[in-house]
């Protein structure tokens, strides 16, 4: 109208966008976020995947050792029913070795009850060496062709055992390198993944593992 009235041109006026460096400055700067956020979105998945391989090569590990246990849960009975023939001064021994055979047999290791079943073992392991020792006085025993195959096959297992150790021992040290190191220690307490027990032995029980020595 106004241009009717007066003769004046009006011109319209339109908004135009504003631009500049601080719209730009914004936009990069919630790309630069949301990149960060993916990457680390996908370092933590691989820490992740990493902690739960290990856990399960730890437990296969585990699982190694539990089968040469039970070989040698098996064959202390035949052992100790040949020796009690000719070694009736020695049932306090017998019924030691008993009794942990039977409670360590019991436990399904896992990663709550390793430590003890460990702990178990080398008590075994102490007291077969006692044992062994012990038939250096048993000359009629130490010539029983059964109790020298026994004791040979004994000698096989802890052979297997100690392989088996070893192999658990070497996952477990992977595994606890990752739970105990920053930042994949972190996402390890998230999702509940704990260290495991290395399966040592003391010296007794590394030196009481070959039998053949005392059946020559």
């Amino acid at each position: 109208m106004l241009n009717l009235l007066y003769g004046i041109p009006v011109v319209a006026k339109h908004a135009t966008p504003v631009t500049g460096n601080g719209g730009f400055s914004m936009s990069l700067f919630n790309m630069l976020i949301i990149l960060f956020l993916v990457l680390l979105l996908i370092m933590l998945y691989r820490m992740y995947v990493r902690l739960i391989q290990l856990r399960n090569k730890t437990k296969e590990a585990m699982s190694g050792i539990d089968v040469q246990l039970k070989k040698r849960y098996d064959l202390i009975p035949n052992i100790l029913t040949i020796a009690q023939k000719y070694m009736e001064h020695e049932r306090g021994l017998f019924d030691e070795i008993t009794e942990l055979r039977t409670a360590a047999a019991g436990i399904k290791s896992d990663a709550n009850t390793i430590a003890k079943k460990i702990n178990l073992d080398n008590q075994i392991a102490s007291k077969m060496g006692q044992l062994m020792v012990n038939v250096e006085n048993y000359p009629q025993l130490k010539a029983d062709g059964t109790m020298m195959q026994a004791m040979q096959t004994y000698s096989e297992v802890e052979e297997h055992i100690a392989a088996a150790r070893r192999f658990y021992n070497s996952a477990v040290n992977e595994l606890n390198n990752a739970v105990e190191i920053f930042p994949s220690s972190l996402v390890a307490a998230l999702i509940g993944i704990k260290s495991y027990p290395f399966f040592e032995t003391d010296e007794q029980s590394r030196q009481a593992v070959n039998a053949n020595d005392y059946l020559k």
